[in-house]
């Protein structure tokens, strides 16, 4: 049988097809001109094609890796709204949500993600304090705190706790894309205004706003603070920071020396005061 013989045309593909050694080889035609050369070493536009089918070299499209986020926070629409914002990008996938301190180490251990967005905020032990431990656990991984808290009082705490950013969530949603992208890039991320204030700071040493000695609260005592502001009783903290009563009114005793007050009424007043202050900032 002759070469000429042996040519065969494949309805929808205006293609030739030759036989050798047994085998059809397909050589897609960009001009008449075009013909096969070699038969051992074919291009990767080469298909080779037997009677069980095509069994040349595949040709695959491959497309950028996204980075994984876990996103931990007590509010399911947040972790939610996060997931449709972040999915919709190209470089960037939500692996995973955690609502808690303890399911957010079991989900970090299992998944392994790349970045970590963290509120403060949290049932049980607080933001900060799982900051810490996922610092003692895993000392590479960003951790960007998305929180409603003031930045002016968080943000800096959670700064030299670990974090690598922090943002507030009035902020506009593509802040949050600019910070994790950053982050990722091995930068920190904060606003402006923050950054202002901790460059002042650093070079005049006189950065840092007092807010009635407020920066001189504990991250605990602080927590503790801001829940009385809330209206929250002795025992309804103890519950949700899961400690014992005694221990929060050791807190208490703490701040109100700390702040130089002499009851727990004044307390309460102040704490509530901080609160209005804080949120018609």
């Amino acid at each position: 049988m002759s070469y000429q013989d042996r040519v065969t045309e494949v309805p929808g593909y205006p293609s030739t097809f030759l036989a050798a050694n047994g085998c059809s080889v397909f050589f897609p035609i960009s001009s008449a001109a075009q013909k096969p050369t070699n038969i051992a070493g074919i291009s990767e536009e080469v298909r080779m094609k037997t009677d069980n089918g095509f069994t040349g070299k595949p040709q695959y499209q491959t497309t950028p890796r996204k980075n994984r986020i876990l996103v931990v926070d007590d509010h399911p629409i947040v972790r939610e709204g996060l997931a449709l914002l972040i999915n919709q990008e190209s470089d960037l996938s939500v692996c995973g949500e955690a609502e808690e301190a303890t399911g957010a180490m079991h989900v970090l251990a299992s998944l392994k993600p790349d970045i970590l967005i963290l509120d403060i905020s949290l049932n049980g032990p607080d933001g900060i304090d799982l900051l810490k431990t996922v610092r003692n656990s895993y000392p590479e991984l960003p951790v960007l705190i998305l929180s409603m808290h003031d930045e002016s009082i968080y943000a800096e705490r959670a700064l030299r706790a670990g974090a690598n950013g922090y943002i507030m969530k009035q902020e506009a949603t593509e802040k949050v894309l600019i910070a994790l992208r950053r982050i990722l890039a091995g930068e920190i991320y904060v606003s402006d205004r923050i950054a202002n204030k901790m460059l002042k700071h650093y070079i005049t040493g006189s950065g840092t706003v007092r807010n009635s000695s407020i920066a001189d609260l504990s991250d605990r005592e602080l927590e503790v603070f801001r829940l009385i502001g809330e209206g929250h009783g002795t025992r309804q903290i103890a519950e949700e920071l899961h400690l014992s009563v005694k221990t929060v009114e050791s807190y208490q005793a703490h701040i109100k020396e700390k702040l130089s007050l002499r009851s727990a009424r004044e307390l309460m007043q102040h704490a509530i005061q901080w609160n209005m202050n804080k949120k018609s900032a």
